[in-house]
């Protein structure tokens, strides 16, 4: 059988991924064999990912592309097309997050939040759907001799929410439903769809949380493992799903929480 967990022969793809998750799963795939695309809107945050990670000897390169944008979407596999380059692996990781009550929030802040952390999962995933099922029928090939493998980025919000995250929690939640679906859909064609919902970790986006007293002593509290996660703590899980090691693995939630969903 092989190393299960070998990714050498694949691309993966892999959105806001210039710092924080999104490097550490690129990082994660890369260590493990797989070539890996980033995607951000920062040049300046691009370059010097891709700088990190081609002084390691990884085969790593980069598109600046709104994630939300189907037309630019599309431009860029039109691209990879152009240069038979084939997206093994997909992780919608992209994501931005708002606080504040909903009684106060506007339509435009919530549609935003909604269109970076859900649609654009949808958006990124079909376009790679439809190209893994298309060479699979110009191939004439059975579904387990093709196929692909959509990884979507939930979070502990997609089971449980808090105040002033509505539209975050809310498009966690989609999330952990449109992988089923894509499951649903895909898996006809080989193509496992799956999720990680990651805990609390110590990331850029939740800086302000960290630093808040209270809520790091809630964190630290309230988890069974007495601490946050770490962005390296969820590689495992990442080159799992992007392996062949989960060939029938299709619509399940892996959340990486230390414990904390598992507790009252």
């Amino acid at each position: 059988m092989g190393n299960l967990f070998d990714l050498t022969g694949k691309t993966a793809l892999i959105t806001g991924s210039t710092r924080g998750l999104g490097f550490a799963y690129a990082a994660g795939l890369a260590k493990a064999g797989a070539s890996v695309i980033l995607n951000g809107t920062s040049e300046q945050h691009m370059d010097k990912a891709l700088a990190e990670l081609n002084a390691q000897g990884f085969n790593a390169r980069g598109f600046l592309f709104n994630v939300a944008s189907e037309e630019e979407i599309e431009r860029v596999f039109s691209q990879l097309d152009a240069e038979n380059v084939h997206v093994d692996i997909v992780i919608n990781n992209a994501g931005i997050q708002f606080r504040k009550p909903m009684l106060e929030l506007a339509l435009s802040d919530w549609q935003r939040v909604l269109d970076v952390n859900l649609t654009s999962a949808f958006l990124v995933a079909r376009a790679a759907a439809r190209r893994m099922v298309a060479r699979a029928a110009a191939r004439r090939m059975v579904a387990r001799q093709s196929g692909g493998k959509i990884i979507n980025i939930g979070s502990l919000t997609s089971e449980a929410a808090r105040a002033t995250v509505a539209p975050y929690t809310a498009a966690k939640g989609g999330i952990k439903l449109l992988t089923k679906s894509m499951a649903a859909e895909w898996a006809a064609y080989n193509i496992q769809s799956n999720g990680i919902g990651p805990g609390y970790i110590l990331t850029d986006m939740n800086a302000a949380l960290v630093e808040n007293k209270e809520f790091d002593q809630w964190v630290r509290n309230s988890n069974p493992s007495g601490r946050w996660g770490k962005p390296e703590e969820l590689i495992g899980t990442a080159v799992y799903l992007a392996s062949s090691a989960s060939d029938y693995v299709n619509g399940q939630m892996i959340y990486v929480d230390g414990g904390w969903l598992a507790t009252l």
